[in-house]
């Protein structure tokens, strides 16, 4: 197992983290806990040593289930991650309460890493008015966390604001080698390096998209490693940056993990020459892009309140990676019916301001249809 080591805080943390939020599950959708201490047993002894939960993951059911797996380790063997949902706070005392019903859930005396959860600039600001850090530096002297940290969901320039007004001593977001231009950016990582902040990566497969990819797409990976996933490449090259130190993946069965543990099993960066192949397979998948939406969101609001950039969104990715299951769930769930391009009127007004000049109207008919007919 490859670790790597936080010099900040001296802590020495497998480079493969145990992302807890998709574990398997039955047929009345609660966690299968059979399978999933089975998966957490097989990576535990194979050298994994950080285990990511948080609050809201299974509704509630993921921080019991991961507490019950870790309490058959030596405590001292492992790293407990879990996170404070900020939008569920309103007053310090509800940190207080949501703390201290996560150390009940865990069934843990302390945690050893704790993040505010998905932070953007509204949370941030909620977190400064509450005086929540400080708390938070309470805990931590009480012996009840080790290290406090955020993971972020928002532009560049908010992460910068983020990190640099908190003596952080880690920090989470969102990269992998499609989504690197996006939110916090390799700008990002650079900027934490030069703070000596070290990086925790989720989303590193973009929920699954990178690990199933066209075929013609994953034919380009298979020629220069025929025996490597289309995931294997994706981790790599997240891997590839010194300042990562843990990369999360939420695996949800017993193949997943195996070949996650074969990745991380004598861990490879990617040569310069792998490297170029993984920018000819982001080139070629973004070649597949349907239109040129930024989501700058000019076009907004819609008249009729259609969620254009939404739309565009969902229907682009459907393009780019091909994943049907992922393209249908986000149209039923992300998108509500009074939302959808159905419901435009051909106003035009959206053209009038789109600063790439889609013909927004039109490419609207088409999404409909087609994500309309995907199942």
């Amino acid at each position: 197992m490859e670790y790597r080591v936080m010099k900040n805080i001296d802590a020495k943390t497998s480079l493969l983290g145990f992302g807890c939020m998709r574990f398997p599950l039955n047929e009345d959708g609660s966690i299968h806990e059979e399978e999933a201490f089975a998966m957490l047993d097989k990576a535990y002894q194979a050298g994994v040593n950080y285990f990511d939960t948080a609050y809201p993951y299974h509704g509630g059911a993921s921080e019991p289930v991961v507490g019950r797996a870790l309490a058959r380790y030596p405590r001292e063997s492992f790293y407990l991650a879990t996170k404070l949902p900020i939008w569920d706070v309103k007053t310090i005392d509800d940190v207080k309460r949501i703390f201290f019903e996560q150390l009940e859930r865990l069934n843990m005396e302390y945690v050893d890493f704790y993040l505010m959860h998905a932070l953007n600039k509204e949370r941030w600001e909620l977190i400064k008015k509450l005086d929540i850090l400080e708390y938070c530096e309470e805990l931590r002297k009480a012996g009840k966390i080790r290290y406090l940290g955020f993971s972020f969901h928002d532009d560049y320039e908010v992460f910068e604001e983020i990190i640099t007004n908190y003596k952080w001593d880690f920090c989470q977001i969102q990269l992998n080698y499609m989504d690197k231009d996006t939110q916090a950016t390799t700008k990002g990582v650079e900027f934490a390096e030069s703070l000596g902040i070290p990086m925790v990566i989720m989303e590193p497969v973009k929920g699954g998209s990178l690990a199933y990819l066209p075929d013609d797409i994953t034919t380009m990976f298979r020629e220069a490693r025929p025996d490597d996933s289309t995931a294997a490449w994706a981790l790599r090259y997240v891997g590839s940056f010194d300042n990562v130190k843990v990369i999360l993946s939420g695996m949800s069965d017993m193949n997943q993990v195996e070949d996650n543990l074969k990745t991380f099993t004598n861990f490879e960066v990617l040569s310069d020459k792998e490297q170029k192949i993984v920018e000819k397979v982001a080139n070629a998948l973004n070649s597949r892009v349907q239109n040129g939406c930024t989501a700058c969101k000019y076009c907004m609001p819609c008249p009729l309140g259609v969620n254009i950039p939404g739309s565009f969104q969902i229907w682009n990715e459907y393009h780019i990676y091909n994943n049907v299951n992922d393209t249908v769930r986000r149209w039923k769930y992300d998108i509500p019916e009074e939302a959808k391009p159905k419901n435009c009127i051909k106003c035009g007004k959206c053209e009038q301001v789109c600063p790439q000049k889609i013909h927004i109207r039109e490419n609207l008919e088409r999404l409909q249809k087609e994500l309309d007919a995907c199942k």
